[in-house]
């Protein structure tokens, strides 16, 4: 077991109403907000105005940015800051999924500074300050709003990448599965697929503690158990509450103590299907995973079968490989391309083999190399 150091210091709430208090704490991180969100969803299911109320109840000023996409990019997270700079705002409030969260963390260290964003998520400079945050989430899926990272896309570069630094924390994260009811049935899928993805990301990374490993089985099944039925049943809070909360378990730094490090190599495919052809998060993981365990199935079946014994009682790995698709099928999340009718040829093939190229598609764990990439294109395409 690796030596570790625990450190969350996300203070979040969850259940029915918790908002209500969302004004009386952000008015101890701030006066102005900039209230970031999507594209219209969260007005539906009534997140926006009880959040708005919530801040105007606590004397908050309040600046607003919409249009967040579902694959984020940094030309919004630009334009959201020049404004956040220009009204002087001292805290962000984000009220979306992980999409719209994400970009405020990124928001958060650019508002400070005048120059892009991606100039951290690249690496060139590294932040010293950031605006406090405060979340309240829409959509069960990435865990951003208990964690230290972001995932961005430049449409210009044609990458998408993740970033992370303490700083990012959210300060508060409010859950009430109530506005996931909304959530429609292809993206409940995808949240489904990202926290069961995100497991995996630590089940395959370098390390070996089984406590953390049991965290693991624990949160996919959990997943695999509740998933179906949600799917089923989508108007049902208790099943909500029970996804929303294995989401946010699935990252928030419970399922990789003691290892080196996970992997994230199936995370670097699905970024780059993403920036090919702006296919939802989930979904690329979807597409992404049964083919990585092809490729992975000679190098690695120890830690393939014991995953598959512990999830599926799974007798071999191609058992293992066969039940994680069925799984994937159950809950409606894609297993190809030609799934979300996206049928590659030759010139779209060699077009996506060159993003992954340009993006450095890799495991940390487990390394990825250009000839894989061919193979990996094939399996996804179905």
């Amino acid at each position: 077991m690796e030596n570790f150091v625990i450190y969350n210091p996300v203070k979040l709430h969850f259940g029915k109403d918790v908002v209500e208090k969302l004004g009386k704490n952000a008015a101890r991180l701030g006066k102005k907000a900039l209230l970031v969100y999507g594209k219209g969803s969260v007005k539906k299911n009534g997140a926006y105005q009880h959040t708005l109320s919530s801040l105007q109840k606590a004397g908050i000023e309040v600046v607003e940015y919409d249009g967040i996409k579902s694959n984020p990019v940094i030309e919004d997270v630009d334009k959201a800051s020049a404004i956040g700079r220009e009204q002087k705002v001292d805290m962000i409030v984000a009220v979306g999924g992980g999409s719209v969260i994400d970009s405020a963390k990124l928001m958060g260290i650019t508002i400070p500074v005048t120059h892009s964003g991606w100039e951290f998520v690249d690496g060139d400079v590294k932040p010293k300050e950031a605006l406090p945050l405060v979340c309240v989430l829409t959509l069960a899926a990435t865990g951003t709003e208990m964690n230290s990272f972001a995932v961005v896309q430049s449409d210009a570069k044609r990458k998408k990448s993740g970033y992370g630094h303490p700083l990012i924390f959210p300060k508060h994260s409010f859950l009430d599965p109530t506005y996931t009811l909304s959530v429609p049935g292809n993206y409940t899928s995808y949240g489904i697929t990202d926290l069961v993805a995100h497991s995996l990301e630590a089940w395959f990374g370098e390390g070996e503690t089984s406590l953390t490993d049991r965290f693991i089985v624990s949160i996919i099944r959990e997943a695999m158990k509740y998933g179906p039925k949600l799917m089923e049943d989508p108007d049902n809070y208790d099943l909500r509450a029970r996804i929303m909360y294995a989401a946010t378990m699935a990252l928030n730094g419970l399922t990789v103590q003691g290892k080196k490090f996970q992997d994230w190599g199936v995370h670097a495919v699905g970024h780059c299907m993403s920036v090919k052809w702006d296919i939802p998060h989930g979904a690329s993981l979807s597409i992404a995973y049964p083919a990585w365990l092809k490729l992975q199935r000679e190098r690695i079946p120890e830690r393939i079968q014991e995953l598959g014994h512990a999830l599926f009682s799974a007798d071999s790995i191609d058992d293992t490989i066969y039940k994680m698709e069925y799984f994937f099928k159950l809950i409606k999340s894609p297993v190809t391309l030609a799934e979300l009718d996206i049928k590659p040829g030759k010139e779209e093939k060699e077009d996506l083999f060159q993003i992954m190229k340009m993006n450095k598609v890799d495991g940390l764990a487990h390394k990825i190399t250009e000839e894989d990439y061919k193979f990996l294109i094939e399996k996804m395409s179905g």
